[in-house]
């Protein structure tokens, strides 16, 4: 059965059985617009848009793992401020001729990942288009004082949260040919498979922002583009010096090995490059007790005189290996 063959009526009660409603919704699906509650008297929203054969293949991933993977890089934006998700809006463009089970699949996808973290999917717009192409816009809260990218003091500390690397390190397998596309978990792809699911359908530590701002952190940013882009990011926004500790990345790169292997790769540059994961970068004060999950991997120092804001690994300056808004990037 194609896409077209539904009705929007059909489509809508499959959307009302797979979205859920979320704990601030007031008016959800079936309106002119949704509701949502804010009681705090403002909110935190962030936006981003995922595009056929450019960020994602379904030759390579399903349609829930499409879904699951647009939810999960809004909600770990909401995550990096110090806040929790209440709603999410969904728009898609979808060929008429796609596969409704597939379709179906990634409104599937997007519903359970906003399932898990009390947010609501409340509305949203579909159309036709020769590819699909699906944006999300996410609202959220902070229970406690919002935390930005500009925060960071010298002295600070900087620890990650979550996996670093086994996206990329996923791509290079699919991408190099390395692994069958259609292999499922580890039964079929062994010791490889974390990484390809890590990349398919990501599953970051929600809920670790919250923790990091309640310990005090002064800066946070969601790690999709990789620690080197991002905290190249963090520096400039708090006009400092982020310094990398090299044994504590080649301590994580120690988990990447068994892809390492089959691609020939340096495991390091994963880790300082790999984005997509949606850990978090966070700087802390060099007394504050970390939150269960981060690991300090550098700190932070002023600009010497006539330096200028960056990400260092020694003496090399760090720069990110894509960019969200290079057309040929594919990730």
């Amino acid at each position: 059965m194609k896409l077209s063959d539904l009705s929007e009526a059909q489509l809508v009660s499959q959307f009302r059985e797979s979205f859920p409603r979320g704990e601030r919704t007031i008016i959800g699906i079936g309106d002119d617009c949704a509701q949502i509650g804010a009681p705090e008297g403002s909110f935190i929203v962030t936006t981003d848009v995922m595009v056929e054969d450019q960020h994602f293949h379904l030759s390579w991933s399903t349609g829930y793992e499409v879904g699951a993977r647009v939810a999960a890089q809004n909600l770990a934006d909401i995550d990096a401020m110090g806040g929790r998700p209440s709603g999410l809006v969904a728009s898609v463009v979808a060929p008429r001729d796609m596969d409704a089970e597939v379709f179906l699949d990634v409104v599937r996808g997007l519903g359970e990942r906003a399932r898990e973290v009390g947010a609501g999917v409340v509305g949203g717009d579909l159309s036709a288009g020769e590819k699909l192409v699906i944006s999300i816009t996410a609202f959220g809260y902070c229970p406690g004082p919002i935390v930005r990218r500009d925060g960071a003091q010298p002295g600070d500390v900087i620890a990650v949260s979550g996996t670093l690397g086994f996206s990329y390190a996923g791509l290079d397998l699919l991408e190099g040919g390395y692994v069958d596309p259609s292999a499922r978990g580890s039964e079929e792809l062994g010791d490889l498979a974390p990484f390809i699911d890590t990349y398919r359908a990501p599953h970051p530590p929600l809920g670790s922002g919250v923790a990091a701002a309640a310990a005090g952190a002064t800066a946070m940013m969601d790690l999709s583009d990789g620690p080197a882009a991002d905290a190249r990011r963090m520096a400039q926004a708090s006009g400092l010096v982020i310094e990398f500790d090299r044994p504590a990345l080649e301590a994580e790169a120690r988990l990447l090995q068994a892809p390492a292997q089959v691609c020939q790769a340096d495991p390091v540059w994963w880790v300082l490059q790999g984005g997509e994961e949606h850990g978090m970068l966070a700087a802390f004060p060099p007394n504050a007790v970390l939150p269960e999950g981060f690991r300090v991997v550098g700190r932070t120092r002023a600009c010497r005189d006539g330096e200028t804001p960056a990400a260092m690994l020694g003496e090399e300056v760090l720069r990110g290996a894509w960019d969200h808004f290079d057309p040929e990037s594919v990730h």
